[in-house]
């Protein structure tokens, strides 16, 4: 499996999930995350981002930790594990390389607010990014925002941006999420790809890989997109099994059947 690189001379691995943010396809869902991530940093308030699994959350979360300032920002980003608010403020301290070897809650807190504190004090703003926030337990929804309470709530200083799926919206429409809620000033969803985006983005990011001329033929990005309902992960996972299974074949084209064939491989 690890030869198809070699039969289509790819100079790196195309569709690979830790893509480079610089080569990350400019779909046009990208443009208004980023411009509302932008504003929530001028605001301090929250932002929320919303998709389907595979649509390419956690990787605009990643785009937009990568337009912080590292002398400007603290980027805390955290991906929620269990969903506790215990394992939320644990992680926050671990981001700061700090320990943490009590369950108390006082004491996390208290640890957590402490790192944010001595980060302002630098004139830097520290900006929390959580991946799969609906997993998150509703206890957080409703304590979240204390951590940035200081002088009275009369300033917010630490953005949030949340992403997750469809029922993250569902959790924050509750009553005890009020709160955090109120503070949200943006929120985005991340559709699946059209087929001419799906064309377009199987291009980009067989060019990025190194390859000059496309071994996809129309039916071929047909059945990708089809299969993968125009969601990046299933997409990128159907293209990646097709040009294993043309290697395996010494077939320089890539067509339906070897979609298929990469299809009958996942879940």
């Amino acid at each position: 499996m690890s030869t198809y690189r070699e039969f289509f001379a790819f100079t790196k691995e195309p569709f690979a999930q830790d893509v480079d943010t610089k080569d990350l396809f400019p779909f046009k869902s990208l443009e208004p995350c980023i411009e509302r991530f932008k504003f929530v940093l001028e605001t301090g308030a929250v932002c929320v981002i919303t998709g389907e699994i595979g649509a390419g959350k956690s990787t605009t979360l990643r785009l937009c930790a990568s337009k912080l300032h590292p002398a400007k920002h603290k980027t805390i980003a955290l991906v929620a594990l269990n969903g506790s608010w215990n394992e939320l403020l644990r992680q926050i301290i671990l981001s700061f390389g700090a320990e943490c070897r009590t369950n108390s809650l006082a004491v996390l807190t208290k640890t957590a607010r402490g790192l944010l504190l001595e980060v302002i004090q630098k004139k830097q703003i520290p900006v929390l990014l959580v991946d799969e926030a609906q997993l998150l337990r509703q206890e957080v929804f409703a304590q979240i925002h204390t951590l940035t309470q200081f002088e009275y709530d009369s300033k917010s200083i630490m953005p949030m941006m949340l992403s997750g799926q469809n029922q993250l919206l569902d959790k924050l429409s509750l009553y005890t999420a009020r709160p955090l809620a109120s503070r949200i000033v943006a929120k985005t969803h991340l559709e699946s790809l059209s087929l001419l985006e799906m064309i377009a983005y199987l291009e980009h990011h067989l060019k990025v890989a190194g390859l000059r001329e496309n071994p996809f033929v129309d039916n071929t990005v047909q059945a990708i997109h089809q299969g993968s309902g125009g969601f990046l992960r299933k997409a990128n996972s159907l293209a990646r099994g097709a040009l294993i299974a043309a290697a395996r074949e010494k077939s320089q084209m890539v067509t339906a059947e070897h979609v298929r064939l990469a299809a009958t491989e996942l879940m």
